[in-house]
C-alpha cells in the first residue's frame, strides 16, 4: 500500500463515524451515508490539502457537500414547480385568458400601456420606470393606478375580455407591436 492509500485508510477509520454522526445531525439518516460518501472522495482527491488533525476539514467539505444537496433539491423543486405551473389547467384557457389581457391593452391608450408594461413586462420598479417615464415617482404610482384601473375596465368590457375591433382603431397589428 502507497503512503497516501496508508494516510487515506487511516484518516477514514478515524474518522468515518464521527462525519456520519456530524451529517445524520444536520440531515437526517437517509443521506448521511451519501454525504460521507462524497466527502471522503473529495478527502482522497484533496489528500494534499487535508491538514492534520483531518477531522475539522472533513466537517467542512461535509457541511459544503450538504449545502450543496439542499440547492441542488431547490433546484429540483423549483423546476417541479415551474413545469407543473405550465401544464397545470388547459392550455386554450390560458391562451385564451393571454389574448384577452392583450386585447385589452391593446384597447388603451399608448400612455397607458407603457406605463403598465415598465413594471408587468420589463420587471421595473415604479421609481425605476417613474425615470424612464420622466416624472415622480409619486406621479408615476397615480398613473400606474389609473391605467391598471382602465386595464381592468378593458377587460371587462365584453364577456371573455374581448374588446371590439370597433374601439381599438389606434392600434397596430398586435403580433408585431409586442412580440
Amino acid at each position: 500500500m502507497t503512503d497516501d492509500a496508508h494516510r487515506f485508510t487511516g484518516m477514514y477509520d478515524e474518522c468515518r463515524q464521527r462525519v456520519w454522526a456530524y451529517v445524520v445531525s444536520r440531515a437526517g439518516r437517509q443521506v448521511a451515508d451519501e454525504v460521507v460518501s462524497e466527502t471522503f472522495a473529495i478527502a482522497w482527491r484533496r489528500l494534499d490539502d487535508v491538514p492534520e488533525p483531518a477531522l475539522p476539514w472533513l466537517l467542512g467539505v461535509a457541511r459544503n457537500v450538504l449545502r450543496d444537496n439542499v440547492r441542488a433539491e431547490l433546484r429540483r423543486e423549483a423546476m417541479a414547480a415551474e413545469l407543473r405551473a405550465w401544464t397545470e389547467g388547459d392550455v386554450a384557457d390560458q391562451v385564451t385568458e393571454r389574448m384577452g389581457v392583450l386585447r385589452a391593452l391593446a384597447a388603451l391608450q399608448e400612455d397607458d400601456r407603457e406605463i403598465l408594461v415598465l413594471v408587468a413586462w420589463h420587471g421595473l420598479t415604479p421609481k425605476e420606470a417613474a425615470k424612464v417615464i420622466g416624472c415622480s415617482s409619486a406621479a408615476y404610482r397615480v398613473r400606474l393606478h389609473r391605467a391598471r384601473k382602465r386595464l381592468k375596465q378593458a377587460m371587462e368590457a365584453e364577456p371573455e375580455g374581448r374588446v371590439p375591433e370597433r374601439s381599438r382603431p389606434h392600434v397596430r397589428n398586435l403580433s408585431e407591436e409586442w412580440s
